[in-house]
């Protein structure tokens, strides 16, 4: 990113590959004020680069609980806000005349199985200070992102279907399958315009991890450019959905930008893009780093994972709003590495 947090990269948005100069133009008469709450965690630091990028520094306000990234807090307008005060919500969706909310606050897999209450209250009642105020009349569209933690052992695990199954056994997919629910409901009952994706793992080089059981993912190109060495915390074959943080981003602007007939889905979208075990992409990092060591150390974030699906049907993100993934593995690990590696005296081949 560029040092007024404007993004120096080429996007894609809606499939087209457009400079940012080129796609604020063309969006403008669209002119969403947005109000981004958690802005400053893994998809929140992404997103509200590309969100300015696309529709102005002035029209995109990011908010945190702290100033906990300085990135994030000088690029832009940035206000300190804590999720669970609907009052403070209120009064800035009120002071910036907010039009779009995206929600991104929240206690992870792993780090809400050891605060079990606040985690709850976090994730749920955020979800509704700013449900309310849509049905208020005070916001006219939210995003908010589920998971597939909402999917639990009893679920299919290979191709897991839109409509299945859902008995989430973590803290975290409790929450996010309720949220589901009450979204569904709000915009049933008092037509609140709630858009929703669930969000397999994340990768991405810009920020660390956050406290997630597919955090190794992230962490397994650190190490391997740091320490040529890495203690996986999965057992070696555990399979799981993965996407990078490029696609993430673009599925989440793709869904909120697309005509309201369009989504068909109210209470949360699969969506997909990639599945890989410990073991294959430690492989893949392999054919650059071949140095690297890999053990495996399973902890209780391997029960997490066993839980969870080892690959998604996101066929209704593609048929109803034309959600289509870019990276897959082998790109994935090349871009890893190589912006991983600018800071650091490793060759990446």
């Amino acid at each position: 990113f560029g040092p007024s947090g404007q993004s120096c990269f080429r996007s894609r948005i809606d499939g087209m590959m457009i400079p940012y100069s080129f796609k604020k133009q063309i969006y403008l008469h669209m002119n969403p004020k947005i109000l981004i709450i958690g802005a400053c965690g893994q998809i929140g630091t992404e997103l509200t680069h590309q969100l300015r990028a696309l529709y102005g520094t002035e029209n995109v306000i990011a908010s945190d609980i702290r100033k906990l990234n300085t990135d994030v807090v000088n690029s832009g307008p940035f206000e300190v806000v804590n999720a669970l005060d609907f009052n403070q919500i209120e009064n800035l969706v009120e002071s910036h005349q907010i039009t779009d909310v995206y929600l991104m606050a929240a206690l992870l897999s792993a780090t809400a199985e050891k605060n079990p209450a606040f985690a709850w209250d976090l994730n749920m009642n955020s979800l509704f200070h700013v449900l309310n105020l849509a049905k208020a009349g005070k916001i006219k569209k939210i995003f908010w992102p589920s998971s597939i933690a909402v999917f639990g052992p009893t679920t299919p695990k290979e191709n897991t279907p839109q409509y299945t199954v859902m008995e989430p056994s973590t803290v975290y997919g409790i929450s996010k399958q309720a949220g589901e629910r009450w979204c569904e409901y709000y915009h049933n009952i008092f037509g609140v315009d709630v858009r929703s994706i669930r969000y397999p793992g994340l990768i991405s080089w810009t920020t660390l991890p956050g406290g997630g059981t597919t955090d190794y993912a992230v962490d397994i190109y650190h190490k391997a450019i740091a320490d040529k060495k890495y203690e996986c915390f999965l057992a070696a074959e555990t399979k799981m959905p993965m996407m990078y943080m490029d696609d993430a981003i673009a599925a989440t602007i793709n869904i909120m930008k697309a005509p309201v007939e369009q989504i068909k889905i109210r209470s949360s979208y699969n969506l997909a893009a990639m599945s890989f075990t410990p073991t294959e992409i430690a492989a893949e990092i392999k054919k650059h780093i071949p140095e690297l060591e890999v053990t495996y150390a399973p902890d209780f974030r391997q029960k997490i994972a066993d839980s969870w699906p080892a690959s998604i049907d996101d066929s209704r993100a593609r048929e109803d709003w034309g959600w289509k993934h870019e990276f897959d593995l082998e790109m994935m690990t090349v871009d890893m590495l190589k912006n991983l590696s600018k800071n650091n005296t490793v060759s990446i081949d």
